[in-house]
Protein backbone atom coordinates (compact mmCIF):
# COMPACT_ATOMS: atom_id res chain seq x y z
CA UNK A 1 0.00 0.00 0.00
CA UNK A 2 2.86 2.62 0.59
CA UNK A 3 4.97 1.64 -2.41
CA UNK A 4 1.24 2.38 -4.37
CA UNK A 5 0.76 5.75 -2.00
CA UNK A 6 4.63 6.72 -3.02
CA UNK A 7 4.45 6.09 -6.70
CA UNK A 8 0.75 7.88 -7.23
CA UNK A 9 2.45 10.96 -5.08
CA UNK A 10 5.40 11.18 -7.32
CA UNK A 11 2.92 11.04 -10.78
CA UNK A 12 0.96 13.28 -8.86
CA UNK A 13 3.60 16.06 -8.59
CA UNK A 14 5.20 15.07 -11.91
CA UNK A 15 1.38 15.43 -13.85
CA UNK A 16 1.08 19.22 -11.26
CA UNK A 17 4.27 20.14 -13.14
CA UNK A 18 3.06 19.02 -16.46
CA UNK A 19 0.52 21.28 -16.28
CA UNK A 20 2.43 24.18 -14.86
CA UNK A 21 4.52 23.95 -17.83
CA UNK A 22 1.21 23.99 -20.20
CA UNK A 23 0.00 27.15 -18.37
CA UNK A 24 3.02 29.02 -18.98
CA UNK A 25 3.84 28.27 -22.39
CA UNK A 26 0.39 29.26 -23.16
CA UNK A 27 0.68 32.53 -21.40
CA UNK A 28 3.75 33.33 -22.89
CA UNK A 29 5.53 34.22 -19.17
CA UNK A 30 8.98 34.17 -20.52
CA UNK A 31 11.73 31.57 -21.50
CA UNK A 32 13.07 31.87 -18.33
CA UNK A 33 10.08 30.43 -16.46
CA UNK A 34 9.60 28.09 -19.36
CA UNK A 35 13.26 26.87 -18.84
CA UNK A 36 12.65 26.52 -15.18
CA UNK A 37 9.71 24.63 -15.25
CA UNK A 38 11.29 22.18 -17.90
CA UNK A 39 13.75 21.94 -15.59
CA UNK A 40 11.62 21.09 -12.92
CA UNK A 41 9.65 18.36 -14.81
CA UNK A 42 12.75 16.70 -15.98
CA UNK A 43 14.13 16.18 -12.25
CA UNK A 44 10.22 15.04 -11.45
CA UNK A 45 10.70 12.23 -14.84
CA UNK A 46 14.13 11.47 -13.72
CA UNK A 47 12.46 10.76 -9.53
CA UNK A 48 9.75 8.84 -11.01
CA UNK A 49 11.82 6.79 -13.25
CA UNK A 50 14.57 5.75 -10.69
CA UNK A 51 12.24 5.10 -7.57
CA UNK A 52 10.52 2.81 -9.73
CA UNK A 53 13.69 1.35 -11.04
CA UNK A 54 14.65 0.99 -7.27
CA UNK A 55 11.92 -1.49 -6.60
CA UNK A 56 12.47 -3.23 -10.33
CA UNK A 57 16.10 -3.46 -9.44
CA UNK A 58 15.35 -5.16 -6.13
CA UNK A 59 12.98 -7.82 -8.33
CA UNK A 60 15.19 -8.67 -10.79
CA UNK A 61 17.92 -9.68 -8.05
CA UNK A 62 15.21 -11.43 -5.93
CA UNK A 63 14.45 -13.56 -9.51
CA UNK A 64 18.16 -13.84 -10.91
CA UNK A 65 18.90 -15.47 -6.64
CA UNK A 66 15.50 -17.91 -7.65
CA UNK A 67 17.05 -18.86 -11.12
CA UNK A 68 20.65 -19.54 -9.99
CA UNK A 69 19.17 -21.65 -6.69
CA UNK A 70 20.84 -19.04 -4.42
CA UNK A 71 18.59 -18.79 -1.31
CA UNK A 72 20.91 -17.84 1.05
CA UNK A 73 20.70 -14.30 0.64
CA UNK A 74 18.64 -12.43 3.28
CA UNK A 75 17.23 -8.83 2.76
CA UNK A 76 17.45 -6.48 5.58
CA UNK A 77 14.03 -5.10 7.18
CA UNK A 78 14.06 -2.18 9.20
CA UNK A 79 10.47 -2.52 10.30
CA UNK A 80 10.09 1.32 9.32
CA UNK A 81 6.51 0.59 7.72
CA UNK A 82 8.01 1.35 4.16
CA UNK A 83 7.04 -0.29 0.92
CA UNK A 84 10.78 -1.40 0.63
CA UNK A 85 10.70 -3.38 4.20
CA UNK A 86 7.40 -4.47 3.22
CA UNK A 87 9.08 -6.19 0.12
CA UNK A 88 11.77 -7.13 2.11
CA UNK A 89 9.99 -9.14 4.73
CA UNK A 90 7.97 -11.29 1.42
CA UNK A 91 11.11 -12.23 -0.64
CA UNK A 92 12.69 -13.64 2.95
CA UNK A 93 9.82 -15.60 3.36
CA UNK A 94 9.65 -16.53 -0.77
CA UNK A 95 13.61 -17.86 0.05
CA UNK A 96 12.76 -18.85 3.16
CA UNK A 97 10.36 -21.70 1.87
CA UNK A 98 12.41 -22.33 -1.27
CA UNK A 99 15.53 -23.16 0.35
CA UNK A 100 13.26 -25.29 3.01
CA UNK A 101 12.02 -27.49 -0.03
CA UNK A 102 15.78 -27.36 -1.76
CA UNK A 103 17.19 -29.07 1.54
CA UNK A 104 14.23 -31.70 1.49
CA UNK A 105 15.15 -32.37 -1.97
CA UNK A 106 18.73 -33.23 -1.51
CA UNK A 107 17.79 -35.22 1.40
CA UNK A 108 15.55 -37.41 -0.31
CA UNK A 109 18.38 -37.49 -3.25
CA UNK A 110 20.90 -38.20 -0.71
CA UNK A 111 18.61 -41.02 0.93
CA UNK A 112 17.50 -42.60 -2.43
CA UNK A 113 20.86 -42.35 -3.71
CA UNK A 114 22.27 -44.13 -0.37
CA UNK A 115 19.90 -46.87 -0.90
CA UNK A 116 21.03 -47.45 -4.58
CA UNK A 117 24.17 -47.71 -3.79
CA UNK A 118 23.41 -50.34 -0.62
CA UNK A 119 21.14 -52.53 -2.70
CA UNK A 120 22.36 -56.31 -3.42
CA UNK A 121 20.61 -56.21 -6.80
CA UNK A 122 23.41 -54.40 -9.49
CA UNK A 123 22.12 -51.15 -11.56
CA UNK A 124 23.24 -48.99 -13.70
CA UNK A 125 21.55 -46.30 -15.41
CA UNK A 126 23.05 -44.71 -18.77
CA UNK A 127 21.63 -42.25 -21.30
CA UNK A 128 20.81 -42.93 -25.46
CA UNK A 129 24.50 -42.07 -26.09
CA UNK A 130 25.97 -44.39 -24.12
CA UNK A 131 27.27 -42.16 -20.64
CA UNK A 132 27.07 -43.90 -17.69
CA UNK A 133 24.71 -41.84 -15.28
CA UNK A 134 24.86 -43.99 -11.61
CA UNK A 135 26.81 -47.38 -11.10
CA UNK A 136 25.82 -48.87 -7.78
CA UNK A 137 28.50 -50.66 -5.31
CA UNK A 138 26.82 -54.24 -5.83
CA UNK A 139 27.03 -53.55 -9.87
CA UNK A 140 30.69 -52.96 -9.47
CA UNK A 141 31.38 -55.87 -7.38
CA UNK A 142 29.80 -57.98 -9.59
CA UNK A 143 31.58 -56.66 -12.91
CA UNK A 144 34.55 -56.28 -10.88
CA UNK A 145 35.51 -52.67 -11.95
CA UNK A 146 35.67 -49.55 -9.99
CA UNK A 147 34.26 -47.07 -12.56
CA UNK A 148 32.56 -46.87 -15.78
CA UNK A 149 32.47 -44.18 -17.89
CA UNK A 150 30.82 -45.39 -20.91
CA UNK A 151 28.50 -48.55 -21.62
CA UNK A 152 30.24 -50.10 -24.21
CA UNK A 153 33.09 -50.10 -21.73
CA UNK A 154 31.47 -53.61 -20.54
CA UNK A 155 32.15 -55.28 -23.71
CA UNK A 156 36.09 -55.35 -22.40
CA UNK A 157 33.90 -57.59 -19.38
CA UNK A 158 32.04 -59.43 -21.67
CA UNK A 159 30.55 -58.99 -24.80
CA UNK A 160 27.89 -60.94 -24.81
CA UNK A 161 26.65 -58.95 -21.36
CA UNK A 162 26.90 -55.84 -23.06
CA UNK A 163 25.11 -57.01 -26.14
CA UNK A 164 22.40 -58.38 -23.73
CA UNK A 165 22.21 -54.33 -22.01
CA UNK A 166 22.26 -52.81 -25.25
CA UNK A 167 19.67 -55.05 -27.18
CA UNK A 168 16.84 -55.37 -24.22
CA UNK A 169 13.98 -53.29 -24.09
CA UNK A 170 11.69 -52.40 -21.33
CA UNK A 171 10.53 -55.48 -19.74
CA UNK A 172 13.47 -58.08 -21.51
CA UNK A 173 15.43 -60.15 -19.50
CA UNK A 174 18.30 -62.40 -20.12
CA UNK A 175 20.41 -65.02 -18.49
CA UNK A 176 24.38 -64.20 -18.76
CA UNK A 177 27.21 -66.33 -17.86
CA UNK A 178 30.31 -64.27 -16.76
CA UNK A 179 33.91 -65.00 -14.91
CA UNK A 180 34.60 -63.47 -11.76
CA UNK A 181 37.33 -63.93 -9.67
CA UNK A 182 35.10 -65.40 -6.67
CA UNK A 183 34.25 -67.69 -9.32
CA UNK A 184 31.20 -68.27 -11.99
CA UNK A 185 28.41 -65.66 -12.18
CA UNK A 186 25.30 -66.16 -13.41
CA UNK A 187 23.59 -62.80 -14.34
CA UNK A 188 20.16 -62.37 -14.37
CA UNK A 189 19.68 -58.95 -16.81
CA UNK A 190 16.65 -56.81 -17.00
CA UNK A 191 16.04 -53.28 -18.68
CA UNK A 192 13.88 -50.96 -18.35
CA UNK A 193 13.83 -48.10 -20.68
CA UNK A 194 12.74 -44.12 -18.95
CA UNK A 195 12.11 -40.44 -20.13
CA UNK A 196 13.34 -37.67 -17.87
CA UNK A 197 12.58 -34.08 -19.15
CA UNK A 198 12.93 -35.58 -22.37
CA UNK A 199 15.81 -37.40 -22.14
CA UNK A 200 16.03 -41.01 -22.80
CA UNK A 201 17.96 -43.43 -20.57
CA UNK A 202 17.66 -46.86 -19.52
CA UNK A 203 17.85 -48.72 -16.00
CA UNK A 204 19.60 -52.01 -16.04
CA UNK A 205 19.31 -54.43 -13.37
CA UNK A 206 22.16 -57.05 -12.54
CA UNK A 207 21.19 -59.60 -10.10
CA UNK A 208 23.71 -63.05 -9.75
CA UNK A 209 21.24 -66.28 -8.96
CA UNK A 210 24.10 -69.07 -9.28
CA UNK A 211 23.41 -70.04 -5.78
CA UNK A 212 19.73 -70.28 -6.74
CA UNK A 213 20.43 -71.82 -9.89
CA UNK A 214 22.91 -74.06 -7.76
CA UNK A 215 20.36 -74.72 -5.08
CA UNK A 216 17.84 -75.76 -7.84
CA UNK A 217 19.96 -78.19 -9.89
CA UNK A 218 20.29 -80.09 -7.17
CA UNK A 219 17.09 -80.06 -5.68
CA UNK A 220 16.49 -81.41 -9.29
CA UNK A 221 19.07 -84.02 -9.26
CA UNK A 222 18.10 -85.23 -6.00
CA UNK A 223 14.57 -85.81 -7.82
CA UNK A 224 16.02 -87.46 -10.74
CA UNK A 225 18.09 -89.88 -8.47
CA UNK A 226 14.80 -90.54 -6.58
CA UNK A 227 12.90 -91.68 -10.19
CA UNK A 228 15.52 -93.30 -11.21
CA UNK A 229 16.15 -95.27 -8.41
CA UNK A 230 12.57 -95.97 -7.71
CA UNK A 231 12.14 -96.94 -11.36
CA UNK A 232 15.55 -99.14 -11.64
CA UNK A 233 15.07 -100.90 -8.46
CA UNK A 234 11.73 -102.15 -9.55
CA UNK A 235 13.11 -103.62 -12.40
CA UNK A 236 16.56 -104.74 -11.12
CA UNK A 237 14.44 -106.73 -8.09
CA UNK A 238 12.51 -109.02 -9.79
CA UNK A 239 14.83 -109.95 -12.35
CA UNK A 240 17.25 -110.29 -9.49
CA UNK A 241 15.18 -113.08 -7.19
CA UNK A 242 14.03 -114.54 -10.73
CA UNK A 243 17.48 -115.21 -11.91
CA UNK A 244 18.31 -116.36 -8.50
CA UNK A 245 15.37 -118.93 -8.34
CA UNK A 246 16.57 -120.09 -11.24
CA UNK A 247 20.03 -120.47 -10.25
CA UNK A 248 19.29 -122.32 -6.98
CA UNK A 249 16.83 -124.89 -8.59
CA UNK A 250 19.16 -125.77 -11.19
CA UNK A 251 21.80 -126.32 -8.46
CA UNK A 252 19.74 -128.48 -6.41
CA UNK A 253 18.34 -130.47 -9.54
CA UNK A 254 21.68 -131.34 -10.85
CA UNK A 255 23.15 -131.97 -7.94
CA UNK A 256 20.75 -134.58 -6.59
CA UNK A 257 19.51 -135.70 -10.12
CA UNK A 258 22.19 -134.96 -11.83
CA UNK A 259 20.91 -134.01 -14.61
CA UNK A 260 17.33 -131.84 -15.46
CA UNK A 261 14.21 -132.68 -16.74
CA UNK A 262 12.04 -131.48 -19.78
CA UNK A 263 9.44 -130.25 -17.75
CA UNK A 264 12.00 -128.50 -15.63
CA UNK A 265 13.53 -126.84 -18.67
CA UNK A 266 9.99 -125.49 -20.08
CA UNK A 267 9.99 -123.60 -16.52
CA UNK A 268 13.70 -122.36 -16.42
CA UNK A 269 12.96 -121.00 -20.30
CA UNK A 270 9.91 -119.00 -19.20
CA UNK A 271 12.03 -117.89 -16.43
CA UNK A 272 14.62 -116.83 -18.69
CA UNK A 273 12.53 -115.23 -20.86
CA UNK A 274 10.50 -113.00 -17.92
CA UNK A 275 14.18 -111.73 -17.44
CA UNK A 276 14.84 -111.07 -20.63
CA UNK A 277 11.88 -108.73 -21.42
CA UNK A 278 12.29 -107.28 -18.06
CA UNK A 279 15.73 -106.32 -18.94
CA UNK A 280 14.40 -104.94 -22.22
CA UNK A 281 11.85 -102.66 -20.26
CA UNK A 282 14.85 -101.37 -18.50
CA UNK A 283 16.79 -101.06 -21.92
CA UNK A 284 13.80 -98.83 -22.99
CA UNK A 285 13.65 -96.70 -19.82
CA UNK A 286 17.50 -95.60 -20.45
CA UNK A 287 17.04 -95.34 -24.03
CA UNK A 288 14.01 -92.58 -22.87
CA UNK A 289 16.67 -90.80 -20.25
CA UNK A 290 19.18 -90.65 -23.22
CA UNK A 291 16.59 -89.24 -24.98
CA UNK A 292 15.88 -86.32 -23.07
CA UNK A 293 19.32 -85.60 -21.98
CA UNK A 294 20.00 -85.07 -25.89
CA UNK A 295 17.39 -82.76 -27.39
CA UNK A 296 18.49 -81.46 -30.79
CA UNK A 297 19.72 -77.70 -30.81
CA UNK A 298 16.00 -75.83 -32.60
CA UNK A 299 16.28 -74.72 -36.20
CA UNK A 300 14.13 -71.78 -36.60
CA UNK A 301 11.74 -71.11 -39.18
CA UNK A 302 8.86 -69.09 -40.03
CA UNK A 303 5.68 -71.95 -38.91
CA UNK A 304 1.84 -70.82 -39.82
CA UNK A 305 0.32 -71.87 -37.01
CA UNK A 306 -3.23 -73.00 -38.74
CA UNK A 307 -1.09 -75.25 -41.11
CA UNK A 308 0.55 -77.04 -37.85
CA UNK A 309 -2.94 -77.13 -36.12
CA UNK A 310 -4.36 -78.80 -39.14
CA UNK A 311 -1.73 -81.64 -39.40
CA UNK A 312 -2.52 -81.86 -35.51
CA UNK A 313 -6.02 -82.50 -36.56
CA UNK A 314 -5.24 -84.93 -39.27
CA UNK A 315 -2.70 -87.17 -37.05
CA UNK A 316 -5.40 -87.70 -34.19
CA UNK A 317 -8.80 -88.11 -36.56
CA UNK A 318 -9.26 -91.71 -36.48
CA UNK A 319 -8.18 -92.01 -32.76
CA UNK A 320 -10.84 -88.80 -32.19
CA UNK A 321 -13.32 -90.59 -34.10
CA UNK A 322 -12.77 -93.64 -31.98
CA UNK A 323 -13.40 -92.20 -28.39
CA UNK A 324 -16.13 -89.66 -29.77
CA UNK A 325 -13.83 -86.40 -29.22
CA UNK A 326 -14.15 -83.23 -30.97
CA UNK A 327 -11.18 -80.68 -31.62
CA UNK A 328 -11.65 -77.25 -31.65
CA UNK A 329 -9.54 -74.69 -33.28
CA UNK A 330 -9.04 -71.03 -32.82
CA UNK A 331 -6.50 -69.10 -34.19
CA UNK A 332 -5.92 -64.61 -34.15
CA UNK A 333 -5.16 -64.10 -36.33
CA UNK A 334 -5.81 -66.40 -39.16
CA UNK A 335 -2.56 -65.83 -40.24
CA UNK A 336 -0.51 -66.14 -36.92
CA UNK A 337 3.17 -66.69 -37.81
CA UNK A 338 5.79 -68.52 -35.48
CA UNK A 339 9.66 -68.46 -35.46
CA UNK A 340 10.54 -71.85 -34.20
CA UNK A 341 11.81 -75.40 -34.43
CA UNK A 342 8.40 -76.93 -36.39
CA UNK A 343 9.39 -80.64 -36.23
CA UNK A 344 9.88 -79.89 -32.20
CA UNK A 345 7.30 -77.59 -31.31
CA UNK A 346 5.04 -80.30 -33.60
CA UNK A 347 6.53 -82.86 -31.12
CA UNK A 348 4.74 -80.83 -28.08
CA UNK A 349 1.81 -80.53 -29.72
CA UNK A 350 1.76 -84.71 -30.12
CA UNK A 351 2.50 -84.64 -26.36
CA UNK A 352 0.10 -82.70 -25.28
CA UNK A 353 -2.53 -84.23 -27.51
CA UNK A 354 -1.96 -86.84 -26.41
CA UNK A 355 -2.47 -86.85 -22.73
CA UNK A 356 -5.42 -84.50 -23.60
CA UNK A 357 -7.35 -87.72 -25.15
CA UNK A 358 -5.79 -90.42 -22.48
CA UNK A 359 -7.40 -87.30 -19.53
CA UNK A 360 -10.76 -87.59 -21.07
CA UNK A 361 -11.11 -91.63 -21.30
CA UNK A 362 -14.10 -91.74 -18.82
CA UNK A 363 -15.53 -88.22 -19.04
CA UNK A 364 -18.90 -87.51 -20.26
CA UNK A 365 -17.83 -84.42 -22.18
CA UNK A 366 -15.00 -84.88 -24.66
CA UNK A 367 -13.68 -82.14 -26.45
CA UNK A 368 -10.07 -80.70 -27.08
CA UNK A 369 -9.27 -76.69 -27.84
CA UNK A 370 -6.11 -75.47 -29.72
CA UNK A 371 -6.04 -71.71 -29.78
CA UNK A 372 -3.34 -69.68 -31.10
CA UNK A 373 -2.88 -65.79 -30.19
CA UNK A 374 -0.86 -63.01 -28.99
CA UNK A 375 -0.88 -61.59 -25.51
CA UNK A 376 -0.93 -57.98 -24.15
CA UNK A 377 2.87 -57.90 -23.45
CA UNK A 378 3.12 -59.29 -27.68
CA UNK A 379 4.10 -62.89 -26.64
CA UNK A 380 2.81 -65.24 -29.10
CA UNK A 381 0.43 -68.15 -27.20
CA UNK A 382 -0.21 -71.78 -27.99
CA UNK A 383 -2.93 -73.30 -25.81
CA UNK A 384 -3.47 -77.15 -25.70
CA UNK A 385 -7.20 -77.09 -23.82
CA UNK A 386 -9.15 -80.47 -22.71
CA UNK A 387 -12.25 -81.23 -20.81
CA UNK A 388 -11.04 -84.08 -18.78
CA UNK A 389 -10.65 -84.99 -15.30
CA UNK A 390 -8.26 -82.82 -14.27
CA UNK A 391 -4.72 -83.13 -12.61
CA UNK A 392 -4.17 -83.09 -8.72
CA UNK A 393 -2.47 -80.37 -7.06
CA UNK A 394 0.26 -82.86 -5.51
CA UNK A 395 0.71 -84.34 -8.85
CA UNK A 396 0.48 -80.79 -10.61
CA UNK A 397 3.91 -79.84 -8.97
CA UNK A 398 5.90 -82.98 -10.22
CA UNK A 399 4.24 -83.47 -13.84
CA UNK A 400 7.40 -82.02 -15.50
CA UNK A 401 9.68 -84.41 -13.43
CA UNK A 402 11.76 -86.80 -15.88
CA UNK A 403 9.40 -90.10 -15.38
CA UNK A 404 7.10 -89.18 -13.30
CA UNK A 405 4.06 -90.00 -13.97
CA UNK A 406 -0.15 -90.46 -13.49
CA UNK A 407 -0.67 -92.76 -16.14
CA UNK A 408 -0.88 -96.27 -15.69
CA UNK A 409 1.13 -96.95 -18.81
CA UNK A 410 3.54 -94.49 -19.92
CA UNK A 411 7.53 -93.28 -19.47
CA UNK A 412 6.60 -90.39 -17.91
CA UNK A 413 9.09 -88.31 -20.00
CA UNK A 414 6.98 -86.17 -22.35
CA UNK A 415 5.86 -83.51 -20.72
CA UNK A 416 10.20 -83.39 -19.45
CA UNK A 417 10.86 -83.49 -23.05
CA UNK A 418 8.05 -80.80 -24.24
CA UNK A 419 9.24 -78.43 -21.28
CA UNK A 420 13.09 -78.98 -22.29
CA UNK A 421 11.74 -77.93 -25.60
CA UNK A 422 10.47 -75.10 -24.63
CA UNK A 423 13.58 -74.07 -22.68
CA UNK A 424 15.56 -74.28 -26.02
CA UNK A 425 13.42 -71.58 -27.87
CA UNK A 426 13.47 -69.35 -25.00
CA UNK A 427 9.98 -69.60 -24.11
CA UNK A 428 8.07 -71.55 -20.98
CA UNK A 429 5.53 -74.23 -20.39
CA UNK A 430 2.74 -73.39 -18.04
CA UNK A 431 -0.37 -75.71 -17.13
CA UNK A 432 -3.24 -74.58 -15.40
CA UNK A 433 -5.67 -77.65 -14.11
CA UNK A 434 -8.76 -78.02 -12.27
CA UNK A 435 -10.18 -81.20 -10.85
CA UNK A 436 -13.59 -82.53 -12.80
CA UNK A 437 -13.34 -79.74 -15.33
CA UNK A 438 -9.85 -79.57 -17.24
CA UNK A 439 -6.38 -78.73 -18.30
CA UNK A 440 -4.77 -76.00 -20.06
CA UNK A 441 -1.48 -76.52 -21.33
CA UNK A 442 0.01 -73.17 -22.68
CA UNK A 443 3.25 -72.59 -25.06
CA UNK A 444 4.80 -69.37 -24.35
CA UNK A 445 7.30 -67.52 -26.80
CA UNK A 446 8.86 -64.96 -26.13
CA UNK A 447 8.66 -61.95 -28.49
Amino acid sequence: MDYKIGLLGRVFVLALSLFFLAYIITNDAGAFAISLFIIITFVQLILLIRYAESSFKKVRQFLDNIKQNNYARVYPVKFDGTETDDLHIEFNAILAKLKEDQLEKEANFQYFRTVFQHLSIGLITFEADGNVQILNTAAKRMLNIDKLNHIQEISGINKELYQAIDQLRTGGSELIKIAHPDGIMQLSVYAIELVLRDVKFKLVSLQNIQSELEEKEMEAWQNLIRVLTHEIMNSIAPISSLAATISSDLKSKIKNKGSVEQEDLQDYQMGISTIEKRSEGLINFVSDFRSLAHIPTPKFTAIKIGELFNRLEILFQNQCEEKAIKISKEILPNDLLLFADCALIEQVLINLTQNAIHAMEETPKKEIYLRAYIDDNGKIILEVADTGKGIEEEALNKIFIPFFTTKQKGSGIGLSLSKQIMRRHKGNLQVKSSVGIGTVFKLIFNA
